[in-house]
This record gives structure tokens, C-alpha cells and sequence, in this order.
């Protein structure tokens, strides 16, 4: 996969398929308009192209709004999608005069001038254009204007239950990682760069790797314990991670801890990744440090046996 950052170097082709979204989380869904893109590409003979957005338009159209959470960084979207047999990843900067583009502006300064679009695949709520003006409905009213075929994916082919980002948000929120594990196709994950804490876990037999996610736009599961496996350099390991403010001694910041099985390297300022398997239990508050590590020990106990059984 050819990853473009600049829409005036991009390549002439003969018959591009395209498509285009935020794909945020690259779940389920969009995994099936990918498979769709792909199959009519072969089937033509033709280039496939996805058009994705960096950053992400509420990031920039309301930056003192709510905050964002979003399911992966760009990073992790582009490496999602090179999973795929996909040609060309058109990452197009999202600004606030990008966002001023009308459907009718789109369409030919995008998909015309810069791609020469011969079929375009989209699921069946995608909009595009100044305040989302655009449709499948004005893609096919204008189709033989504009000159290429177009291809909805509708909703019942996408998931019988419609998959949606903020449905697998939602999920991770409470801690329902195996819906959003389903609703993704993969596993959640968060990466970031391990930082010095407060050593306590090293006092009752379970040190931690704290965990500094840079991104503040990237979804934190909720608060509570989970299994998870652990990616340190190009080795994966099985951890207990906590998500959570440490009420026990005091804590009032929320952290990211993880405990990783039969690991004792030195990986401060080493970036890893956490990748979530199953949830354990909520935070709770233990009169002592000793209640605190027999509760540890129980966890462990159910966080192995999850990552024996994934």
C-alpha cells in the first residue's frame, strides 16, 4: 500500500476503485466495504484507493468541544489498513477550508481532478461536503454527470446489528471488551511510552509498567483490570493491566499500570503496546496493602486463564 500525503503527487491510473471515510477503528464495517473495494478491483482490473482524513474534522471544526475519543491514531489506522491488498492510501489533510468544500467541489476537485474515479464504493451512511450535504441519494442523481458507477454498501450487509465506532466506544467505556473486540475484528489497543510511577507495586510483588499514552484524543478503556498481552519490541508477553486512580494509597490521577508476566527488563521511555483481551473486574478500594495483594493474586489467577483460552 502506497501511502499519499499530497494530492497533486498523485499517480494517473486507468480504472481507480475508490472509497472513503475516517475509518476510525477500521472495524467490522468498514472492513467490509474494504472487501467490496477490493473484489471490484479485481474484477475490473483496476487500482484501489481509499481516501482517508488527518486530523479528525471535530479536532479541527470544534477544538473547545467535547472531547474527542477517537478508536486509533493515524498511525494505527494506516497500519490497520495495510493489512489489506489496498494500492493507494490518500491521506487528505482536513482544514477548515477542506471543510468548506461543497458536495459538488468534493466530488471534482477529489474525485475527478486528483483521482479520475471510475467506481466508488461507500457504506450506507457515508456524507461528504460542507456540512455533510453530500449523499448516496446526490452521487446517483448526478452519476451520469460526474461519470463513474457508484456502489452503496448497505446497512444489513454491513452487520445485521450495524456496527458502528461509537457502539465499540461505548463498549470499551464499560469495559466490554469482548463486544468491542467482535464489533473491531481485532483487538483494542493503546501504545505509549513507559514512565517512572510510584514503585508501588513493586512493594507487594507485582511491579508496573506505567504507561504515557500521548495521544489525549485516544479512547481509554473504562477503569478497572484487565488481561492483556503486551508488545515490547518485536516480543509479546501476557500482563494484568489496571486502568485507574490507585484509591487504596491515595491516588487521585488516573493511570495506566500493567504487570507483565515473567518480565524484568529495564523498558523506561520504551515505547509499548498494550493489546486487550478481557476485562476482570472494576477498581475497588482495599483497607490495606495486604487485601490489596491477595486481590492481585486472584486476578492473576483469571487474567492467565483468559490469556491461555484467547
Amino acid at each position: 500500500m502506497q501511502v499519499i500525503r499530497d494530492i497533486q503527487s498523485f499517480p494517473e491510473l486507468s480504472h481507480a476503485v475508490v472509497t472513503s471515510g475516517t475509518f476510525d477503528g477500521v472495524h467490522v464495517g468498514h472492513q467490509k466495504i474494504i472487501q467490496q473495494l477490493i473484489k471490484r478491483t479485481r474484477e475490473t482490473n483496476g487500482q484501489s484507493v481509499v481516501i482517508t482524513y488527518w486530523p479528525h474534522p471535530r479536532l479541527v471544526l470544534n477544538p473547545s468541544g467535547p472531547p474527542v475519543q477517537l478508536l486509533c491514531t493515524i498511525d494505527e489506522r494506516i497500519a490497520y489498513l495495510s493489512h489489506y491488498p489496498i494500492d493507494y492510501l490518500l491521506l487528505i489533510p482536513f482544514t477548515r477550508a477542506f471543510a468548506a468544500l461543497n458536495s459538488r467541489e468534493y466530488v471534482q476537485q477529489i474525485l475527478l481532478d486528483t483521482i479520475r474515479t471510475k467506481e466508488l464504493v461507500i457504506g450506507y451512511d457515508h456524507r461528504f461536503g460542507k456540512n455533510r450535504e453530500g449523499s448516496f441519494a446526490y452521487l446517483q442523481q448526478h452519476a451520469a454527470t460526474f461519470g463513474f458507477v457508484i456502489e452503496e454498501i448497505p446497512a444489513q450487509d454491513i452487520d445485521a446489528v450495524t456496527v458502528s465506532s461509537t457502539k465499540i466506544r461505548h463498549a470499551l467505556e464499560k469495559g466490554d471488551i469482548k463486544t468491542a473486540s467482535a464489533y473491531l475484528g481485532h483487538p483494542y489497543s493503546l501504545t505509549g511510552k513507559v514512565v517512572h510511577g510510584k514503585k508501588l507495586g513493586r512493594t507487594i510483588g507485582y511491579p508496573t509498567a506505567n504507561v504515557a499514552v500521548s495521544e489525549d484524543y485516544k479512547l481509554i478503556p473504562g477503569q478497572g483490570i484487565y488481561a492483556v498481552r503486551v508488545q515490547v519490541k518485536d516480543k509479546i508477553w501476557g500482563g494484568m493491566l489496571s486502568i485507574g486512580t490507585n484509591p487504596t494509597v491515595g491516588g487521585t490521577q488516573q493511570t495506566i499500570e500493567v504487570h507483565i508476566f515473567e518480565f524484568d527488563e529495564d523498558i523506561y521511555e520504551q515505547t509499548i503496546t498494550l493489546y486487550f483481551v478481557g476485562y476482570i473486574r472494576p477498581e475497588e478500594h482495599f483497607a490495606s496493602l495486604d487485601e490489596l495483594k491477595e486481590k492481585l493474586a486472584t486476578d492473576q489467577t483469571m487474567v492467565l486463564a483468559l490469556l491461555k483460552a484467547d
